[in-house]
């Protein structure tokens, strides 16, 4: 129990001395208290005989209590406050050393998460054990399937340990270290008559390096005094050796990767180095901050973007005649031809979905109508490529919607991530999923057409408003006709003033009128799929009448 200062608790400045003083008077209690070394602490001496009534703590003498018989009651009562004091004290130290081990651990995560090399990792692993633990040796034992036998990665500290004697007895170390067991050993002598360990060893400890169920290997360590290492101690170091064990398992699996399939090291390494990346640079710089090194958990800044989505048609349909591998070569080729694109125009690919993108433009929405018209290009280029080989036309869709966007680093302290939380990013997917609906390639919301300046650089198409499932406000949905090829941007333009009309004259009800527009502008480009789209709606509802309380609005049934 932690020592207490009795002058602390009964000093003129402590509260309880009033306290007591009041006491002793109500009680008529004559009585004042000393320290160890006699000296007054409270009251005035007596100089009658007196009695003498000691203060105690767990048995340890604190100070007396002195005067008449009924002294006593004063010297139990600070008996029992001084063991109130000390049990503040124990907690207050149980907190702070629980502190020191949550930053310990917490500061090497950091470590271990700058090296992907196994002896660094083992050498950083060890040096934290030894630094954080008082020992005189320390060793880590580690199993190498490869080569079916022991290694040792790392060692300090004094030369306690054997290297030789611990690889020629495989079997004993088996027995002990690869156990999967973690203790503070008591009955080391057979490892000294082996001549494992030094006769000068008179603590051992150990705690087992696991991933799962496999044992890897297990961190040692010695000390030169009787009883050196504790419950607590013990406890940490198995900490360690868990969460080191991962980063080790996970180092060697790399180097194993790089050795078996050398002719894709350079992939590996982009791989590697895209991970490090995970966060792009620009979601870093957008929350104020240089580098990933210098993000915090709750970091976090709220922005107008523009935030684009775009999707391969029919995709399940295409992978079904394609082998996995196949499958992936695909999805990697067809995004390594956007992502640039999406760069070159000031945005940054959020996520890569398998066959679809999530992108992220912080500047201007200009720069996603731009980047949306040069991905249609880049696939068209792509098409061209795809014909000349027997293979099929790619088709996309893209979407883009425009509002305020959080980004920000969430999780906790042990597992981070970059995250983007808004209505935006929902409405921007599922003006997406519309391009399939309204037979467009490229659609955005009328909130990111209302952030462009200079609409003159664009050409587009209002298709009218659309309430979305699940939602209560209507949005309003643009088409931009500039990444068809040249012959049909060239129709679409020539019959932009006859689709305005006729879409004029869909809204206001006049079927008739519209039906006949739209017959016109096909008539001039069969390949209009959208204006067959609302053309086959005119017809349908003079056939069938107008749905009641129609408003123009299409309604979305599904996500």
């Amino acid at each position: 129990m932690s020592r207490v200062n009795l002058k602390n608790i009964v000093g003129k400045r402590s509260e309880i001395n009033t306290v007591i003083l009041q006491f002793a008077k109500e009680l008529n209690i004559e009585i004042w208290i000393e320290d160890l070394n006699g000296k007054v602490l409270m009251g005035d001496p007596l100089q009658d005989s007196v009695s003498s009534f000691p203060i105690l703590l767990d048995g340890e003498l604190l100070g007396w209590v002195k005067g008449n018989e009924k002294g006593i009651m004063i010297a139990d009562l600070l008996s029992h406050l001084a063991a109130k004091e000390a049990e503040k004290k124990n907690l207050g130290t149980e907190v702070l050393n629980l502190y020191q081990e949550i930053n310990v651990i917490f500061n090497f995560s950091e470590q271990l998460s700058q090296t992907i090399e196994p002896d660094v990792i083992a050498r950083i692993t060890l040096q934290q054990a030894m630094h954080s633990i008082s020992s005189h040796s320390g060793i880590i034992v580690l199993w190498n399937d490869d080569k079916g036998q022991l290694e040792i990665p790392a060692q300090s500290g004094d030369s306690l340990f054997n290297n030789e004697k611990i690889k020629k007895n495989t079997s004993l170390l088996f027995k002990i270290a690869f156990s999967g067991q973690s203790e503070i050993i008591n009955d080391f002598s057979i490892l000294r008559e082996k001549g494992i360990i030094e006769e000068s060893v008179r603590s051992l400890m150990y705690a087992a390096m696991k991933v799962k169920h496999r044992i890897m290997g297990a961190i040692i360590l010695a000390g030169k005094n009787a009883d050196q290492f504790s419950a607590a101690n013990l406890k940490l170091l198995v900490t360690l050796a868990l969460q080191s064990s991962a980063a080790i398992e996970s180092a060697m699996l790399y180097e194993k990767n790089i050795r078996e399939v050398k002719e894709r090291e350079e992939a590996i390494l982009r791989i590697h180095e895209v991970t490090k990346k995970f966060v792009p640079n620009e979601f870093i710089r957008s929350l104020g901050k240089d580098a990933i090194t210098d993000v915090r958990l709750g970091d976090q800044v709220e922005k107008i973007v523009t935030v684009l989505f775009t999707d391969i048609r029919d995709f399940t349909t295409l992978s079904e005649k394609m082998t996995p591998e196949e499958n992936f070569h695909f999805v990697s080729s067809f995004n390594a031809r956007l992502g640039p694109i999406i760069r070159s125009n000031r945005g940054f690919i959020n996520q890569y979905l398998g066959d679809s993108i999530m992108a992220i433009f912080p500047e201007n929405p200009e720069d996603a109508l731009h980047a949306a018209i040069n991905m249609q290009r880049a696939i068209q280029e792509l098409n061209k490529e795809r014909i000349a080989k027997g293979l099929p036309v790619i088709k996309a869709g893209i979407g883009m919607h425009t509002g305020p966007l959080i980004m920000g680093i969430t999780g906790d302290e042990s597992r981070m991530d970059a995250a983007t939380i808004s209505d935006t990013v929902n409405t921007a997917s599922r003006i997406e999923s519309l391009t399939k609906y309204y037979k467009s390639p490229l659609l955005l919301s009328q909130d990111t057409q209302q952030h462009i300046n200079g609409h003159y650089k664009f050409h587009l198409r209002e298709l009218g408003r659309v309430r979305l499932k699940g939602k209560h406000n209507l949005l309003s949905i643009v088409e931009c006709i500039n990444g068809f090829e040249e012959d049909q941007f060239e129709k679409k333009l020539s019959t932009l003033s006859y689709f305005h009309e006729a879409m004029r004259c869909y809204h206001e009800q006049q079927f008739g009128d519209a039906v006949i527009i739209f017959q016109q502008i096909l008539s001039l480009d069969p390949d209009d799929q959208t204006a067959r789209f609302f053309m086959d709606n005119a017809s349908r509802f003079l056939r069938q009448g107008i749905p009641e309380n129609w408003s123009g609005a299409e309604e979305m049934l599904t996500k």
